[in-house]
């Protein structure tokens, strides 16, 4: 019988399958740390590892131990005031000889656990209550393409690199150079031969002899001449570039109020993590504009719009003129694709439902190349839904989507971006 051993190593020498059999044998404590991990962790930077702590209480394991069991008797060393069949009293229990002071809480404490995951693994962790597929993992993980350029020739590569053009057209030159002097004799002492055998000069003429034993030698010199030599070969050399792309800007519209409480923002936030990992695989450089909004609306950075408390009631339009001002401001060259992304529970003044409706249709629509909002409710959709639908039914690029849990994102994300027919 074979048996195949994985020795793959990843990261100082440990070995791959004992972390694989370790991942899945904690995968309840690795993926509530990977939770913990994303609520304070940038969208920007949601795309790289973390390092997860487990407490060590949560990877003990139970081991068995043998007892003695019976009569037995043990021999200790040093003994010089016990006899066998006298009783020893138990030791009582006595402080520590320890300096620190003592704390104030019962509850003993251990270190934790703290290993680092890779890239792949924390978006594993991370997309798997979305129920992403194993295809679309790899998608959203892949890293930035390049593009080969030619960039002239190299004396080294594989056989499959070489330019065979540019090998000959050396190969000639050197042959030329090298056998340039040799062959302008062998003429000469061709000449010279036949002036002499003109001259009806015998065979066995020291001459002739002489000449034609030059003759021999020059003709061999130059049969020796490599046709190809390795010194000869050329390799084509290319370098890997970047491939040009354009820059993209994505606006995250986020409502505060009091009915959107933290599930539905930790929700809003996945989404937005998820756009912005869409985004990243077209575009090299992409800038995050974060608006939040209830009455009124603000652009603020991301630990503000995803951890500050509001109440009170909710304006829209409010969140939609700041996003105007700041695409004419600031993202008003064609350069820029403007894609956004709104996160709402619906809820929202009847009249200002309407205004929003005017605002996308006048003035939002005809500057990005996509609008996304998705409302993240359990209940029957609200006023802002009813307006909203009007807008997709007029452009193809906006779309809309109802999210009731998290395990919703995905399947939400991918009826938002798929392809469209042409």
């Amino acid at each position: 019988m074979a048996y195949l051993i994985d020795r793959r190593v990843q990261g100082k020498n440990k070995s791959a399958i004992n972390r694989e059999r370790f991942l899945r044998r904690y995968k309840g404590q690795v993926k509530d740390a990977v939770t913990r991990a994303i609520k304070g962790r940038s969208i920007t930077d949601v795309e790289n590892g973390e390092k997860v702590s487990i407490p060590v209480k949560d990877i003990g394991e139970p081991n068995f131990g043998h007892a003695h069991g019976g009569v037995w008797e043990t021999v200790s060393p040093g003994n010089k005031e016990y006899l066998k069949g006298d009783r020893i009293n138990r030791p009582r229990g006595g402080g520590g000889s320890g300096r620190g002071q003592a704390g104030n809480s019962e509850q003993i404490t251990e270190d934790d656990f703290i290993f680092e995951l890779s890239r792949e693994e924390f978006l594993n962790y991370f997309f798997e209550d979305l129920e992403l597929p194993n295809m679309v993992k790899t998608q959203l993980a892949s890293t930035t393409e390049f593009k080969n350029l030619r960039a002239g020739y190299k004396l080294s590569g594989t056989p499959s690199n070489i330019h065979v053009l540019r090998s000959l057209r050396g190969a000639l030159g050197r042959r030329i150079a090298v056998g340039g002097r040799s062959r302008r004799r062998l003429q000469e002492a061709e000449q010279e031969l036949l002036a002499l055998l003109e001259k009806h000069t015998p065979e066995d003429a020291p001459q002739v002899i002489s000449l034609r034993r030059e003759l021999h030698h020059l003709r061999t010199r130059l049969l020796a001449i490599p046709f190809l030599d390795p010194i000869d070969l050329r390799y084509s050399n290319r370098i890997k570039v970047p491939k040009p792309s354009s820059q993209a800007v994505m606006f995250c519209i986020m409502d505060v109020s009091g009915s959107m409480d933290e599930a539905k923002k930790d929700t809003a936030k996945r989404f937005f993590i998820l756009l912005y990992l869409f985004l990243k695989r077209a575009y090299d450089r992409i800038d995050v504009v974060f608006i939040r909004h209830h009455t009124q609306a603000a652009e603020v950075d991301e630990d503000e719009f995803f951890n500050s408390r509001e109440s009170g009631g909710t304006v829209v339009s409010s969140a939609l003129h700041l996003l105007i001002k700041i695409m004419h401001e600031r993202y008003a060259s064609s350069d820029w694709n403007a894609y956004v992304a709104q996160a709402s529970d619906g809820d929202n003044w009847d009249n200002d439902s309407v205004t929003c409706r005017d605002l996308l249709s006048s003035a939002v629509m005809q500057a990005v190349q996509y609008f996304a909002y998705v409302e993240i409710t359990d209940g029957e959709p609200q006023n802002l839904w009813q307006e909203y639908a009007q807008i997709a039914e007029q452009y193809s690029h906006f779309a809309m989507q109802k999210i009731e849990s998290p395990a919703d994102i995905y399947p939400v994300f991918r009826e938002l971006f798929k392809k469209q027919p042409k």
